[in-house]
């Protein structure tokens, strides 16, 4: 006997609610389809993008051994968006169109990526800030109720806190070298505090999905509940480097047991997510170049790839 849809949704419904993943195979609400593949790709395109301001500092790290490091740190992202895409591909989209919709514009990223990274205490700051914001975000990503999405985020959860422990070290040794190395330090801070704020999206009150989210458990803390827990953690890390947090506002509040903080410039926020932020342009500029360029190494590995199927089917007869 057919199920109604009704009868399928509240099947699907009551799986979630005893918390069990839903797998590729599993019926699912069509927008639970599209809502997880705009998640996910959107996820996989920030790791893509966030290789353009760090490989800006390869070349000019100051030692080889923070080259190596640095070097390190993008290809591992890379191996995350390769993951994060493979996800995507199981709910029936494939890789070439999530590059088109990311190479047109149409696909969004996360807005952080569109600042530029103008010192090497940049470096450190992405590592310490941006890297930080993103563990607070993907660490529950590990209980997502997709199951795809769940198993991927396990390991690179592991590999950005990595990350994140070698931007702080980096933010570290300037604040304790000498008053300019300290003086770079704080300019980074104030310059990526806020936009890292941002990382979290809109407030709760503005954002359109989360509600739907945290009913199928795509997510399992609202913006500002993760916002505020990246701000308790990241103030008394700040404090230890003797660095100043650019908030006037900010102070402990013992009745809350948080930290109370100003107000976030959702206009610059909302100005960078519709594509004027300082890099935007530069940003799908330097991909679409990259696609472009690696054309024929796409088609040199499809050209491989079919003259080996092509050997074992001769060799099966």
């Amino acid at each position: 006997m057919n199920k109604t849809l009704e009868q399928l949704e509240k099947e699907f419904q009551d799986r979630i609610d005893a918390g069990e993943n839903i797998e590729a195979k599993n019926w699912m609400p069509e927008k639970y389809r599209k809502t997880h593949i705009r998640q996910i790709s959107q996820h996989a395109h920030s790791e893509i993008v966030g290789m353009l301001p760090e490989g800006n500092w390869v070349s000019r790290a100051p030692s080889l051994r923070r080259k190596v490091a640095l070097l390190a740190k993008v290809q591992d992202e890379a191996g995350h968006g390769l993951y994060l895409y493979s996800a995507a591909e199981t709910l029936g989209i494939s890789r070439d169109e999530l590059f088109e919709q990311l190479n047109s514009g149409k696909a969004k990223y996360s807005s952080i990526f569109n600042y530029p990274t103008l010192s090497w205490a940049d470096i450190g700051a992405v590592g310490w800030l941006v890297d930080g914001a993103a563990i607070i975000n993907q660490v529950m990503l590990t209980r997502t109720s997709y199951g795809p999405y769940a198993r991927a985020m396990v390991r690179i959860c592991k590999e950005e806190s990595f990350h994140q422990r070698q931007g702080y070290e980096i933010t570290m040794k300037l604040a304790q070298g000498t008053e300019v190395q300290k003086q770079m330090a704080q300019d980074s801070l104030n310059r990526w505090w806020w936009p890292s704020l941002m990382m979290f999206g809109p407030r709760d009150e503005e954002s359109t999905h989360t509600e739907l989210s945290m009913k199928w458990k795509i997510k399992r803390k609202s913006n500002d509940e993760l916002r505020q827990q990246f701000i308790d953690q990241t103030v008394p890390q700040a404090e230890f480097l003797g660095l100043t947090i650019p908030d006037k506002d900010l102070k402990w509040n013992e009745e809350r047991g948080h930290y109370d903080f100003g107000p976030i410039d959702w206009d610059e926020f909302w100005n960078v997510v519709k594509g004027n932020g300082p890099c935007n342009k530069e940003r799908l500029n330097a991909r679409n170049k990259a696609w472009d360029e690696g054309q024929w190494v796409r088609e040199a590995a499809m050209a491989h790839a079919e003259k080996k199927k092509f050997k074992s089917l001769k060799k099966a007869i």
